[in-house]
């Protein structure tokens, strides 16, 4: 990544130099008669400043504003957001992997099907933080993707003008920390986070052995430090979801709250038949806190097994509360 710094424009300023001009033995001028005197013009206009290698100085163009990739600077309720999630080289955790431009038009004639009166913005969840079953060296059980993976993932999100979402399985290290490892990227106007509590374990716990569990507090601190990049930036908002596949993965959800320029969203991520799947979103959108917006996630293989079918967009759509922000996992 590499950002842009405008370097100091440095001006010098030339003394001015008045020369008076006096005449010996000159006689007094007569006093003047005012009441035809004409009346004086403006003074001229000081003449514009050079700067040091003699060039007139001009006032630096300003800056774009920043805007989403297709156009404004807010999310909802302008958009619906429709996306893929994935990582290199591993399928099971998603579609986003492989050819991303043929994954990218798979996913546009999708989200065509949620276009109900708003307009469409894709996304691109990058999975770039993965759980692992082993330690690994720093015993965090979690490993990071390296940047160059995340460069091609935000070209592909751009080409398409999707949004790209950095997602986080901490294992036994934390969302902060994690999150602020990409902080070049979230300083992009069109890079958002989101988080997965159900991989953060405790001190002790493997995943996969028990549910990983964050609380409220700890997805408000992510918000907090988002809500400052966009600010120091004067970006567009940004968004942070959290997936959430049983209650008791978020404690204290209650305090989850949206921060200046940041967009909350809570996405559901229940497996299995439609039934199974509508009660559970029914269930767990009773805990969420005023102010964040509701999502869903399908799932490509765990939702069609055993004779059962992947949900249609007017099936998604006629939830209640109606998602927001739909994911294809």
């Amino acid at each position: 990544m590499t950002g842009r710094r405008i370097p100091p424009r440095v001006l010098t300023f030339a003394p001015l130099v008045l020369t008076l001009a006096t005449c010996l033995n000159a006689r007094p001028p007569a006093t003047p008669d005012i009441s035809s005197a004409p009346v004086a013009s403006s003074p001229p206009a000081p003449p514009p400043m050079a700067d040091a290698g003699g060039a007139l100085a001009q006032d630096a163009p300003p800056e774009p504003v920043k805007e989403l990739p297709r156009g404004g600077r807010t999310i909802f309720p302008e958009h619906r957001l429709v996306g893929f999630c994935g990582t290199p080289g591993a399928p099971a955790l998603g579609e986003l992997q492989g050819n991303l431009p043929a994954k990218a038009k798979a996913l546009e004639t999708r989200a065509a099907q949620f276009a109900d009166g708003r307009k469409i913005l894709p996304v691109f969840e990058l999975i770039a933080v993965v759980v692992q079953g082993y330690p690994g060296s720093d015993g965090k059980y979690r490993r990071r993707v390296v940047d160059s993976i995340v460069d091609d993932y935000l070209r592909a999100a751009r080409r398409s003008k999707a949004l790209l979402l950095i997602n986080i399985q901490p294992g036994q290290s934390d969302f902060l920390s994690e999150v602020k490892t990409f902080e070049p990227y979230l300083r992009e106007p069109d890079v958002g986070v989101a988080l997965d509590p159900e991989w953060a374990m405790k001190a002790k716990q493997r995943p996969g052995a028990f549910w990983g569990q964050t609380t409220g507090g700890a997805i408000n601190d992510v918000a907090a430090y988002l809500s400052d990049i966009v600010k120091e930036g004067d970006l567009p908002e940004k968004v942070l979801v959290f997936h959430e596949v049983v209650r008791s993965v978020v404690k204290d959800e209650s305090t989850v709250r949206p921060y200046p320029g940041i967009v909350v969203v809570k996405s559901v991520d229940g497996l299995g038949p439609v039934g199974s799947k509508i009660a559970t979103y029914g269930n767990l959108m009773e805990t969420m806190s005023a102010g964040v917006h509701p999502g869903f996630k399908l799932f490509f293989d765990e939702d069609t097994r055993n004779g059962s079918h992947l949900m249609s967009a007017k099936q998604v759509l006629a939830l209640s509360p109606k998602p927001e922000y739909v994911m294809y996992e």
